[in-house]
């Protein structure tokens, strides 16, 4: 008499666990979305906002961000403005990618959305950008949204324009990382973005 209700609860606690299991909550590129900075103090800096939309029947997404202006300073380094965030011992500036580039993404590849977030890191004194010192944030797809984690660049590596398609730091395969160095997060100020 108790077996049929034993075997039903069994069913329905089995597919609430495999429902859990099979992403049902995970995190969705497409939308609109929070792009942050979070320094080794964990205070966080917003970016800004990035939008994620559908390309046709692809599974590629277009994608573009709008800078959150209050967070920026602008520094005049090397005869040229910098959009930078400054932090308690470094300042980042932004980098922008100064070629055409197909602003797409997909849940295997987000090279050009790495390649959109290309920061240059300074200290307060210093009065002159120095391109050598550049980070690019090796990005992931988790639950909670997109994690992108320091890496070293050279950003004079791009003062020439490279071949037609090709991410210069990378094409977001496992094996080839391009020209990036991996650093120890904790000699930058800014460890983590996130995009949520």
């Amino acid at each position: 008499m108790h077996k049929p209700a034993h075997n039903l609860y069994r069913f329905i606690l089995t597919s609430l666990l495999f429902l859990t299991c099979s992403g049902v909550h995970s995190w969705e590129l497409k939308g609109n979305h929070t792009v942050e900075l979070i320094n080794s103090s964990g205070a966080v800096f917003e970016l800004g906002t990035l939008n994620v939309s559908d390309v046709g029947n692809s599974e590629e997404y277009q994608f573009n961000f709008h800078f959150n202006d209050s967070t920026f300073e602008v520094y005049f380094l090397s005869m040229r403005n910098f959009d930078c965030v400054t932090g308690e011992k470094e300042v980042f500036c932004h980098v922008v990618y100064p070629y055409d580039y197909p602003a797409r993404v997909s849940e295997n590849n987000l090279t050009w959305l790495e390649h959109s977030f290309l920061f240059m890191h300074k200290s307060a004194s210093e009065f002159s950008a120095k391109l050598w010192n550049g980070i690019i944030y090796n990005m992931e797809i988790t639950e909670e949204g997109i994690i992108g984690h320091p890496q070293a660049v050279d950003l004079n590596e791009i003062s020439s324009p490279p071949e037609p398609g090709i991410a210069p730091y990378g094409d977001g395969s496992d094996t080839e990382i391009g020209e990036r160095a991996e650093i120890d997060p904790k000699s930058r100020e800014f460890v983590q973005l996130r995009i949520r």
